[in-house]
């Protein structure tokens, strides 16, 4: 679907392909023939549990050219792949790729121990042609939501491991810009359509459900 002048796919789970001049694909995960699996500019994994960090789909959508960004905890399962290089992130730290911006933002669970603050896993803001889209990882509503700038949001509503329906809907509510949200983290390991569309009915900003 093209939002603010980028093509955004939801490819299933917390899986999303971001394109325009460049393609960039955020924990690709249990990728099929039906998608249209361009190969990636970048590739943008938030931690290392299985249905985020899947080697054999970022193999999938990689090449010689692609470049890896992802925290220290994940490189052990990346490094056999015939990539353009592996570069290493922590919340906090902004990386630029040619025109593109990527800031890495904290991503942590704060009443369950599946997500561990300390872990330094997180959640990412990329930027491109000037619109903003925020793919939040696995985090629960987390203080450092209120200095979430961003034109796009992709977050959890699946619960158990992630924020809930009702919990990413006040996430909207929190952050300082949010034109435009989009749940994920459902429908295949955790959470159902439902969730979906209660976060739809009770989010601050539209939403757009795409799968």
């Amino acid at each position: 679907m093209r939002i603010l002048g980028l093509e955004i796919e939801l490819l299933n789970h917390a899986s999303v392909k971001i394109k325009n001049k460049k393609t960039i694909y955020i924990d690709p995960f249990q990728l099929s023939n039906g998608h249209q699996l361009e190969k990636a500019d970048i590739v943008l994994i938030t931690h290392p549990h299985y249905d985020h960090c899947s080697p054999s789909d970022v193999e999938l959508v990689s090449d010689e050219n692609t470049l890896i960004i992802t925290v220290p905890d994940a490189q052990s399962k990346l490094n056999h792949l015939k990539v353009k290089g592996i570069t290493l992130i922590e919340p906090g730290r902004t990386i630029k790729v040619n025109d593109e911006k990527i800031t890495a933002v904290p991503a942590y669970n704060v009443n369950k121990q599946f997500h561990p603050k300390d872990n330094e896993w997180v959640g990412f803001i990329v930027e491109m042609e000037g619109v903003k889209v925020y793919h939040a990882g696995d985090t629960d509503l987390i203080p450092e939501m209120r200095d979430i700038e961003t034109d796009v949001a992709l977050l959890p509503v699946g619960g158990t491991y992630t924020m809930n329906a009702m919990e990413a809907a006040e996430a909207t509510k929190t952050f300082k810009k949010c034109r435009i949200a989009i749940p994920m983290h459902y429908g295949s390991i955790i959470g159902n359509a439902s969730d979906a569309e209660t976060f739809k009915n009770n989010a601050a900003c539209e939403v757009k459900i795409l799968i």
